[in-house]
């Protein structure tokens, strides 16, 4: 069985063997796979990159782009002149700078407290020129914020580790999953691919193969999912050994397809377990208890949750 792949030798990620223990897919979903020869600028990836990348990341963007920007105007200000603007007493250079700052934060936000306003042709054209990059700016800022939150997305929290643990008259390959929001999951999809390095004729590729699945659809997710993969005869897995896994720099990849009630939309997740996360001989901890009033609980800190078997 594991001579051929069922979807061919390149699934998307090419067929170059892995070294170094580097991940195709890492833990987030994100490919680790590196590009070059791309232009310095690509405004066909700014939105993805602004809309994509973390919030700590993003309001920290916001923040220096805010800065960035008075901090500019301040010293324009300053260059034409701190005489220029009305309420301002010229002295220390510090002070002065101060306080074209904040009617630069005034101007751009267009509040205009009134303490200090522009005086002469030319301050009152670049005041003027601030003003319009300030709607711009926070129009911007707006579009990217509702993009971000309005961009459906699945939050899933999948186990630490597969286990491969007793099932029916044998051995099956196991992760477990949980929504990690509160919304409604619905006809959840589970796809895993198996993927290793082989050596055929003295030449290293790598090979695919999609693992059948005792069940890969669930109407609704709102308690746990535990995938489960039956290690017979017919798996890619069959009679392997940690140590092959270890040698081929084996990997587990994992696509999960749901519709989000709320969004009503498809979302996406993905996830991957190399080798060193395949926990033979053990089993997972039940997450699911019972509460006084009889409704099923579950336990999110638990879905890691396993145990080792002694026989």
């Amino acid at each position: 069985m594991r001579e051929q792949s069922k979807l061919g030798n390149d699934l998307g990620f090419g067929v170059k063997p892995t070294v170094n223990d580097q991940p195709i897919m890492n833990r987030d979903g994100s490919t680790n796979i590196k590009r070059k020869g791309l232009p310095v600028i690509r405004n066909a990836d700014t939105y993805n990159s602004l809309i994509t990348m973390s919030w700590s990341k993003f309001l920290f963007l916001i923040l220096v782009a805010y800065l960035a920007i008075n901090t500019l105007f301040a010293y324009l200000y300053m260059l034409i002149g701190i005489e220029h603007l009305n309420g301002v007493v010229p002295g220390a250079w510090l002070n002065n700078f101060f306080d074209a700052f904040f009617f630069s934060a005034q101007t751009i936000s267009t509040v205009g407290y009134g303490h200090i306003s522009p005086k002469g042709f030319i301050t009152s054209l670049l005041a003027a020129i601030e003003s319009m990059l300030g709607l711009l700016s926070f129009a911007l800022a707006t579009g990217l914020l509702y993009g971000r939150f309005s961009r459906p997305s699945a939050k899933i929290m999948y186990s630490e580790n597969m286990v491969i643990a007793p099932f029916e008259d044998g051995e099956a390959l196991m992760f477990r999953l949980a929504n990690y929001r509160s919304n409604q999951l619905i006809e959840i999809e589970a796809q895993v691919l198996f993927s290793m390095n082989v050596n055929e004729n003295g030449n290293v590729f790598r090979k695919y193969w999609p693992l059948n699945l005792e069940r890969n659809k669930i109407s609704i997710l709102t308690l746990s999912w535990t995938v489960v993969h039956p290690i017979n005869s017919e798996s890619p897995l069959w009679e392997l050994t940690t140590a092959d896994l270890k040698e081929n720099k084996a990997e587990f990849i994992i696509f999960l397809k749901a519709f989000d009630d709320t969004f009503s939309q498809t979302v996406h997740s993905r996830t991957s377990y190399s080798y060193e996360r395949v926990v033979w001989k053990a089993k997972f901890k039940s997450a699911i208890e019972t509460d006084s009033n009889g409704i099923l609980t579950l336990d999110m800190g638990a879905i890691s949750d396993y145990e080792l078997l002694t026989h």
